[in-house]
């Protein structure tokens, strides 16, 4: 039997199939925006990191290793920037869902009540770091030494690289909504959160 490494070589990163259609999300991320950020943005990073990869140590390694292995490291910096971006949009993606928001499941709205007081005051500061990231990054949900909590990363930075546990985030680079909100990032940040969100998919990476 073949070893998975050797497996895996043979084939290149791929573009995962949305967990929805890409109208599903609309009116709150339509269609057109999905076209673009995922079809354009999400698909450029996977051909680009599979260009960059080819023939190289990292062939054939998942994303999370490519970035475990080249973060920090300046002379890998655009592998990481792609294999990172192509991780996180794929985390994106699962973090939304159609008639999302709401309550946490069971196992998860303690773990947020003990940490922010409430699941409003969780939202706030999530809006609140998707606010005051400035340019382009990211907003997560992480555990972190047992506990949750907020961080923001620029560009392509991931919290795994520094010990979080990701659960759910947001995107805020600028392609994620000016389409549909130009330069108003907070109405996109609010109407995530209250109507897409998944909090299903953060209580499952709790284990």
């Amino acid at each position: 039997m073949m070893s998975e490494h050797k497996m895996s070589t043979a084939s290149p990163h791929v573009l995962p199939p949305l967990p929805y259609a890409d109208d599903a999300l609309a009116p709150v991320i339509s269609a057109q925006t999905i076209t673009f950020h995922y079809g354009k943005h999400h698909k450029g990073y996977v051909d680009t990191l599979n260009k960059l990869v080819a023939g190289t140590e990292f062939a054939g390694l998942p994303l999370e290793k490519i970035i475990a292995d080249t973060a920090a490291k300046a002379d890998k910096t655009a592998i990481f920037n792609n294999a990172a971006q192509a991780w996180n949009h794929t985390f994106y993606w699962r973090s939304l869902r159609p008639k999302g928001g709401g309550e946490p499941p069971a196992v998860l709205k303690p773990k947020i009540e003990a940490a922010f007081g409430s699941v409003d005051a969780c939202k706030k500061e999530l809006s609140t770091a998707a606010l005051a990231q400035f340019g382009s990054g990211w907003v997560w949900l992480v555990l972190d030494g047992g506990k949750l909590a907020v961080v923001k990363t620029g560009n392509a930075a991931v919290p795994m690289t520094t010990g979080g546990t990701p659960l759910l985030c947001i995107d805020v680079w600028e392609h994620a909504y000016y389409l549909d909100y130009q330069n108003r990032r907070a109405d996109y940040v609010s109407a995530v959160l209250d109507t897409l969100i998944n909090w299903t998919f953060a209580a499952e990476n709790l284990d």
